[in-house]
């Protein structure tokens, strides 16, 4: 079961991922041909585990190995997709890039760092997702790990991920259903998912957000 994230006041759903309502895309802004490099934003056929041949586990497990050496397109092969687009920032606090009570946390225990990456993943059929990575950094273990079980409960809020304008679409709300957090050391990496045009299936997403969560910062 997924956990809802945004709404007034933030809040999420309980359960392993983020689930709840799901927000459509606005129209996409940009429109360049498939297999050009460029964003591919018509509709396709559906990016399925079934559509692309590849065994769920087989495929978040080989891509979880590609993305911890670093390798996001070798991470989105096994979904057959691949990187269209990508934007990074790095920030020195978090208080002004989250919400609810994540926010109010940061209040009492600022973060030590805060590295937001958006990126436009799509396949050859017109099919695009939306994949945020946060990298939330703290002073020791202890202090991430309070935070991931802050992060993780239902109504508690969430990092702000980059708008999805600054990868010309259209504003795109990430609704939380595709989800995925972990510890690592002393950050905690938050990684969701959305698609933006075409179909892009639940279990991909869900495998994508998996991946990502992987990728270091």
């Amino acid at each position: 079961m997924a956990r809802r994230i945004g709404g007034k006041g933030g809040g999420s759903d309980p359960g392993a991922g983020k689930a709840g309502t799901v927000v459509v895309a606005a129209a996409l802004a940009v429109s360049v041909a498939a297999g050009s490099g460029g964003l591919s934003l018509g509709g396709g056929t559906s990016t399925s585990i079934d559509s692309v041949g590849t065994n769920l586990t087989k495929a978040k497990s080989e891509g979880r190995k590609s993305a911890r050496k670093g390798d996001a397109d070798g991470a989105w092969r096994q979904v057959s997709m691949r990187t269209l687009k990508r934007r990074a920032k790095a920030e020195v606090e978090c208080l002004s890039h989250s919400f609810g009570q994540v926010r109010d946390h940061f209040a009492r225990n600022p973060c030590k760092s805060l590295d937001r990456a958006l990126l436009a993943i799509g396949d050859d059929r017109g099919n695009v997702a939306v994949v945020s990575v946060a990298w939330v950094g703290f002073r020791s273990r202890r202090d991430a790990g309070e935070f991931k079980k802050l992060i993780d409960v239902h109504g508690t809020g969430d990092i702000t991920p980059l708008g999805t304008p600054l990868l010309d679409l259209a504003d795109i709300r990430f609704t939380g259903r595709h989800y995925q957090s972990r510890p690592d050391g002393s950050a905690v990496v938050i990684a969701e998912t959305e698609t933006a045009s075409g179909h892009v299936s639940d279990e991909v997403l869900d495998a994508v957000a998996d991946m990502a969560s992987w990728l270091p910062r």
